[in-house]
């Protein structure tokens, strides 16, 4: 009876040592959507109307929206933004606006060490690129997966948008 007892408390012990296990890909308190954000009820942080535009991210965490419109004369060239250092290594994002739209945005600086690296940031970078040209602005999704880069790349967009008046 006592082995019974025994087997059947580690048992329980076990179980919930593995579901209470945190992973370095989980956010604050076990949430495992991107960037720290919710999954569910996509929001806009202007608007109250849900966001219609489905993506290929797990999550969204609304953030302060540059204004689309350029300077009086409208901003035209390349602006690059400061270098964000992340733990996996630099990002940074360079910006080409022709008359205060922004016509295509990538990373020059990024992760690249390794295998794992290189296999992130092909499939995470383009999109992360394609979402600043198509929705004008920093309000961008982070991709899981890449949470990191993501995050990186966020920082040094902000700042190329700022020399960019954007």
């Amino acid at each position: 009876m006592r082995r019974i007892v025994v087997a059947v408390v580690s048992t329980v012990s076990g179980l919930i040592m593995l579901f209470a296990y945190h992973t370095s890909t989980m956010g604050p308190g076990g949430s495992t959507t991107a960037l720290g954000g919710t999954s569910g009820g996509l929001t806009d942080p202007t608007t109250s109307t849900p966001d219609p535009t489905p993506t290929a991210t797990a999550g969204h965490r609304p953030r302060h929206t540059p204004s689309t419109t350029a300077s009086p004369a409208g901003a035209s060239g390349t602006f690059t933004g400061d270098v964000a250092n992340t733990q996996w290594g630099p990002v940074q994002v360079q910006l080409t606006v022709v008359s205060g739209k922004i016509t295509k945005s990538e990373a020059v600086q990024y992760p690249q060490g390794t295998f794992r690296d290189e296999q992130i940031n092909s499939y995470a970078l383009p999109i992360l690129s394609q979402e600043v040209v198509d929705r004008q602005s920093g309000n961008i999704d982070a991709i899981s997966g890449a949470t990191i880069t993501s995050e990186g790349y966020y920082q040094s967009l902000q700042s190329a948008l700022d020399r960019a008046n954007l």
